[in-house]
């Protein structure tokens, strides 16, 4: 894209402004003056970067194809770690060669995808920005949350570690093996204030169904200890619109769905998809009081204005954008759906 043409801060997407506002410099940087724009290009164009990232690097779970790369900041300049050197932050930029379309929407999606998590629905997130390669190419870039400030390691645990699940044990699929009320036990098992914490999980359940995210499986859900020693959920992160890309998406990560022991509820059965019906059924399952399950889900059922503010703001195209609406317009309609009402 072109630089020039910036009018909305690529952390916030708050309106006018050409590079990064002073909440996005607070929230990402510690307020330090850092340029939106990287020192060097795209590894799609620059095959010593692309080289450097492969060696250097994690693979990113909707493909397995995207570099995922640490990036320090040194003197207000973001560049790429040196082998043994600890990231400050996570660059994902456009993968080199996708299976799945709309590659260059990638860093966009989970940039907005995430900005409406947090700043619409209030749930707590990575802090995370675009940010762009000498040529316009967008990168997506998020602030490491597992380190304290004197650079200490804050103790953190996947759900895959946590259920003791891995490929080598449990083969390829084992990241989304089980169903997310199996991750809600699990919490019931380590978590302290799981009375609070699960209301936390139970609302990224449905944030994730409403925003077509087929992502969100057993690594993409971690515990992190607080100073006191407790563990509670860690703030969201890997949030995307999947759908965007994938178009035989599902509806969720996770192979059992929501409910354990192939459990259907009769709305389920009766419409075929995901409703009011089993998203409450499920708040019960998992130990919240009917009265904080109905909360939560009249939190997400009602149209917002500002998911269309925010949509409009980033930095998709205009058709990803459209589709992107309907999408999530879609999953809206659905979950407004009750069969109990219906009977």
């Amino acid at each position: 894209m072109n630089l020039q043409d910036l009018k909305y801060c690529p952390c916030t997407l708050a309106e006018g402004f050409d590079t990064y506002s002073p909440a996005g410099l607070r929230l990402l940087f510690n307020r330090k003056k850092v340029s939106h724009i990287l020192e060097f290009n795209a590894p799609r164009l620059d095959e010593e970067v692309a080289e450097k990232m492969r060696q250097n690097s994690k693979s990113i779970s909707i493909s397995g194809a995207q570099f995922k790369q640490s990036l320090v900041l040194d003197h207000l300049k973001l560049r790429l770690t040196e082998p043994g050197e600890r990231g400050q932050f996570i660059l994902k930029p456009i993968p080199i060669r996708p299976p799945f379309a709309k590659e260059d929407e990638l860093p966009a999606n989970e940039h907005l995808t995430m900005q409406i998590a947090k700043q619409v629905f209030g749930i707590r997130t990575a802090e995370c920005a675009l940010v762009f390669f000498q040529n316009g190419e967008p990168a997506y870039i998020t602030k490491r949350f597992d380190y304290h400030k004197d650079g200490s390691k804050i103790a953190q645990e996947d759900f895959a570690s946590i259920s003791g699940r891995s490929k080598e044990k449990d083969g390829e699929s084992y990241r989304n093996s089980g169903s997310y009320e199996t991750i809600a036990k699990s919490m019931k098992k380590y978590v302290a204030a799981y009375a609070v914490e699960i209301e936390k999980y139970f609302e990224q359940v449905i944030f994730n169904y409403l925003f077509c995210n087929g992502d969100a499986h057993l690594k993409n859900f971690s515990l992190q200890q607080t100073p006191s020693g407790d563990y509670v959920l860690s703030p969201a992160y890997d949030l995307i619109n999947t759908s965007l890309h994938i178009s035989f998406d599902s509806f969720f990560a996770m192979e059992d769905g929501l409910f354990d022991d192939n459990y259907e509820t009769e709305s389920f059965k009766a419409l075929g998809f995901y409703a009011y019906d089993d998203f409450y059924e499920f708040g019960l399952k998992i130990g919240m009081r009917a009265n904080r399950v109905k909360t939560a889900l009249d939190k997400y059922r009602k149209p917002n204005d500002q998911i269309f503010t925010f949509l409009q703001n980033s930095f998709l195209t205009q058709p990803a954008k459209d589709q992107y609406f309907s999408l999530y317009s879609d999953r809206l309609r659905m979950l407004n759906n009750s069969y109990s009402v219906m009977v």
